[in-house]
Parts: structure tokens; sequence; C-alpha cells
């Protein structure tokens, strides 16, 4: 059978592909804006004639219904990263959570650590020679769909087909859903004052040639804001979004210095607008590769001058990151920012930014803490943070004795509690 019989062969609807689900099943989902919803919804329909089913994914983007008190005895959510829409059936205990860096996903797929039933992707249709692409969800996504008994793919023209490893042949799916459903988009963040400030602070540790890795969110996209009359960046990154696009098109991202995947955009996901998924369709400037070589920090190191930016839900005075939980509460994840916190640590001549707001609650509570709330979980150590950013400057931590870091995190904390935190420090210590 040549690969066009056996793709049309394998073509089922909608509720067919969920009536392969059965109780006890553990279903993997395809990531982010590669979330196959169609599939999702079709499954939770059938939440009458399930029971205990595990959905296991990273943060969703779209509606995780699987996750509503009334599906409880039907659908498990298993989080590796907590999203808007999956966080409360976390902190309620109807959901749970497994910690775990990103890069070391796919692994435990592969070898057997979470065994995996069925996963439900979402690909381009089939090109020339059969292959279809994972477009925007590579990441853990592609291993998901090798390491399963079953695929289940969603097939929409508006993904965006993506090169690298990103793609699979047909004759490694065994079930294919014909949709025109378009991919999930996400708004491009409005950039206030506060956002203009951490960006411009940590933008004057970028210089020309740098390789980049940023996340998704107002911050990101401020720091890009003020990079315009940067030369020849690099971007090695676990995603991107419009931002990039919009730095690449004026000129400003071209990779020519790069001297791993010289020329290259490297990605592992990517979250945007409908212009920025035209735009990734077919560019051969952007290969997207499985997280598990994307995230490894053996990897990312081998790019000179690698800058990473992530966030921060807290800092403490010993330079400890909480970024994944709020107080005892899961917010969202580890995700990529350790991989690549320690992989621009040894990056010849790299450097990682930690950058925040320097208070929450509008105001009334300091990011900048003496402690972390008790049960409150370090996701980057002491040890491995370089930079802490926030509108009121810049804390360079490397070699910085304890004295000294609480000091310097001090002077870019909100100045109403700067005093608060100096006597707080002096009487712990």
């Amino acid at each position: 059978m040549n690969w066009k019989d056996y793709y049309e062969s394998r073509q089922i609807d909608l509720h067919a592909a969920a009536s392969l689900v059965k109780s006890g099943d553990r279903v993997v989902a395809a990531h982010a804006c590669g979330s196959p919803e169609p599939l999702l919804d079709a499954l939770v329909q059938r939440a009458g004639a399930l029971n205990q089913v595990e959905i296991v994914h990273m943060v969703s983007m779209g509606k995780s219904t699987y996750c509503k008190l009334e599906n409880a005895s039907s659908f498990h959510h298993n989080s590796l990263f907590a999203g808007g829409n999956t966080r409360a059936a976390i902190n309620e205990g109807r959901a749970d959570y497994t910690p775990c860096f990103f890069s070391e996903i796919p692994w435990l797929f592969r070898d057997g650590t979470l065994p995996v039933d069925v996963a439900m992707i979402t690909v381009t249709p089939p090109d020339k020679v059969g292959n279809v692409s994972l477009g925007v969800s590579v990441d853990y996504t592609r291993q998901a769909a090798l390491s399963a008994k079953k695929v289940i793919a969603e097939v929409t023209p508006h993904m965006p087909r993506t090169f690298g490893t990103s793609c699979l042949h047909v004759t490694e799916i065994d079930h294919f859903v014909l949709s025109e459903r378009p991919i999930i988009e996400i708004r491009i963040p409005e950039i206030g004052v506060l956002e203009q400030a951490i960006g411009s602070h940590a933008a004057q540790l970028i210089q020309d040639g740098d390789c980049l890795q940023l996340g998704i969110g107002a911050i990101p996209d401020a720091v890009l804001s003020f990079l315009d009359g940067k030369n020849d960046l690099g971007i090695h990154s676990e995603m991107i979004s419009d931002g990039v696009m919009r730095l690449t098109e004026a000129g400003v991202v071209t990779c020519r210095r790069k001297n791993l995947h010289n020329s290259k955009i490297i990605i592992t996901f990517a979250m945007g607008t409908r212009n920025f998924y035209n735009w990734l369709d077919n560019n051969s400037m952007i290969e997207c590769y499985p997280v598990d070589y994307t995230n490894n920090p053996f990897i990312i190191a081998q790019n000179d001058n690698m800058v990473s930016i992530n966030s921060a839900i807290a800092v403490d005075l010993l330079g400890q990151v909480a970024a994944d939980t709020l107080g005892a509460q899961q917010f969202s994840g580890v995700g990529g920012q350790v991989d690549f916190v320690r992989g621009a640590r040894r990056s010849k001549g790299g450097r990682s930014i930690i950058a925040m707001p320097s208070t929450a609650a509008k105001g009334k509570v300091s990011r900048i803490v003496t402690s972390l709330e008790p049960g409150q979980a370090v996701t980057t150590s002491r040890n491995d943070v370089d930079y802490v950013v926030t509108e009121h400057g810049i804390a360079h931590l490397r070699g910085k004795t304890v004295r000294q870091r609480a000091e310097t995190l001090i002077e870019i904390a909100a100045p109403e509690f700067r005093e608060v935190l100096r006597e707080s420090w002096q009487r712990k210590n």
C-alpha cells in the first residue's frame, strides 16, 4: 500500500477518533497553540462512557473542559505546566502537577516513565512524499507520537509547515481527522510604562551578535522593542512570537554571527497571530527541533554569547528564583527557564537575565523578598542566577557574596519596600 492509499484509508470522523480512547488510557495532547482542540472536545463529549482517562500536556491554550468539576470522574489532568485553564483544577486537587524540566519531557515518554497510550496531535496536510509537519508544536509532541500505542492527528491546512525535525510520515500516524480549524492565536500583549522600563534595562545587557532566548508576554516583547539599534542578533529559543518576526523583517535578527545553526532561527514551538503563522509557514530561516535538543543545556551552551531572558514570581535576597509557584500553590511550571539559564551560563560570553516587575498586587506586595514563602518552590537556584532586572535597575549576582547579593537586590526593589527589606535582612542575619 502506498502512502496515499494509507492516508485515505485511515481518515475517520471526530466521533470515531474519540471512541479509540478507553477508560484508564493516558492521552498526551500536543502543546500550546498546537493543541488538537476538536479531538479533545470530542473526547469530553464521551465523558459519560469513560473513567479516569489521564490527559497529559504542558500549558493549554484551549478550553480544557476535561478539568471541569463535572468531568472529574471521567478525566484526570496531569499537568507538566499549569495554565489559566488548568490551574484551579490542580490547586483544588482534581488534577496533578508533575515537576520536570521542559527538555526532559520527551525522555519521560521514551523511557516508559510515562507510557503513552494515545497521542492527539495537530499537523499539516501531507507533502508530496507523505510527510506532515507538526508546525507550531514540535517540542514534546513529536516524541509523544513516536512513543504512543495510537496516534490520532487532526489535519488542518491552517497549521504552518516548519522545517528542522518537525515532520512525521503519515505511516507513523494511525488515524487522521480532516479539519479546517484555524490554529489558536495569541494576541500581541500591551506594553505599558512598567514593561518599557524593564525592557530598557534588560536591553542594556544585550550586545550586537548575541544569541537570544525569550519567552512570551509583555516583558519579553518590551525587551525586543528596545533592540532596533542592535545588529546581527541570533535566536536559539524554546519559542518565538510576533516580536521576533518584526525584528527579523527589520534586519535586526539575522543569525549571521551564530556559530551553531548559522543563519537559522532555532525553536521548539511557536505562538502568535495569524500574520505570524503566515510568516512562519515554509520559512526556511526557521527550524523547529524537539525540546530535548533545543533546550538541552549542553546544546544551548554551544551558542557563543547566549543570552536567556526569563521571568519570575519572586526573588529572595539570597538570589533564589521562584517562577512556578505562588506561595505553595502551583501557578505555572519550570518550563525551559533552568535549561536556558544553565546553558547561557556555560556559553562563551553568555549571560542569563531574570526580568520581572518589582511589585505585585497593584504595588502592595514586593516581588523581591527577604525569604520565599513557606512551601514556595525554588525554580532556579541562587548558584545559577546571573542578572535580575526590575523597572528600578539591574542587579548583577554572579560572583557576589551573600551580603552583596542582598544589597544589590534591595537597590532594585520598589523604593517603598527597601527599608523594610534592609531591616528584615539585618534581623535575619
